[in-house]
């Protein structure tokens, strides 16, 4: 399809924002796919333009938290490996599926992913010692479910990673966010890869929206002590369900199909 000046000012503004939610809330994406449906991209192509643009910002704070060494080494490999995997198979499922179905599957399981992830912010933390029975499934377990839900899908497994992380491995609300990056972004990479070789990312797109993304990350990182989480949430519930009320009419009232 042909990007236009106005879908690429209009899709950046969209990861800008999308990048401040996600760094003091998470939950960016719940903002990014709906606005490039809205913008007419077809449903595979806005997931594989949305994963490189998030590919590329999770990478940024990637190398944020490894200059603080809060990244827990030993689980990495086996969690990058194993969140690439599904991830693989996860946007490899995706691809199956006609692509006006596949808009309308992902319509309605953005309020889901929603609710999933406010429910997320209602658990409470805390830390203790990385256990070392079954660490290795653990973390593959983690790393491969909601990776394929990443592939498939994707808003709010930063939150799911993370919530996972401090459950299984008892990790701290600041190391369970540090190392949630890395388990995001090989799900990001898995699923670029297998968008890639399909042809349906817009890189004119993608790259735009990506620098515009880490943009709104940095912003969100200097505003994360000055606004409260629970303003931000819903914030995000009530832009979430203006672009959701457009979406329903556009697949399911108007009879168009994108």
């Amino acid at each position: 399809m042909d990007v236009s000046l106005s879908i690429i000012l209009f899709c950046c503004a969209a990861f800008f924002i999308a990048g401040i939610i996600d760094s003091i809330a998470g939950g960016g994406g719940l903002i990014t796919v709906p606005s490039l449906l809205l913008c007419g991209v077809p449903a595979h192509f806005a997931l594989g333009t949305g994963k490189l643009a998030s590919c590329l910002g999770t990478l940024s704070a990637v190398f944020s938290f490894a200059r603080n060494r809060y990244l827990v080494n030993r689980i990495l490999p086996l969690g990058f490996l194993s969140a690439a995997i599904g991830s693989v198979a996860g946007s490899w499922c995706a691809l199956q599926i006609d692509s006006a179905l596949m808009g309308k599957i992902m319509v309605l399981m953005l309020p889901v992913g929603l609710v999933l992830m406010l429910a997320s912010g209602g658990i409470k933390l805390t830390s203790g010692e990385l256990p070392q029975k079954l660490l290795w499934l653990k973390v593959c377990s983690l790393g491969a479910l909601i990776g394929a839900y990443d592939g498939f899908f994707g808003p709010g497994a930063g939150s799911f990673f993370l919530i996972g992380l401090h459950v299984l491995l008892k990790m701290d609300l600041v190391r369970a966010s540090a190392n949630s990056k890395i388990f995001n972004l090989a799900s990001n990479f898995g699923a670029v890869c297998t968008f890639g070789s399909a042809g349906t990312v817009l890189y004119t797109l993608a790259i735009p929206c990506a620098i515009a993304s880490i943009l709104g990350n940095q912003v969100g990182a200097r505003l994360a002590m000055r606004v409260g989480v629970r303003i931000v949430r819903t914030m995000l519930f009530f832009v979430l369900s203006l672009l959701l009320a457009t979406l329903v009419y556009r697949f399911f009232l108007s009879g168009a199909a994108l």
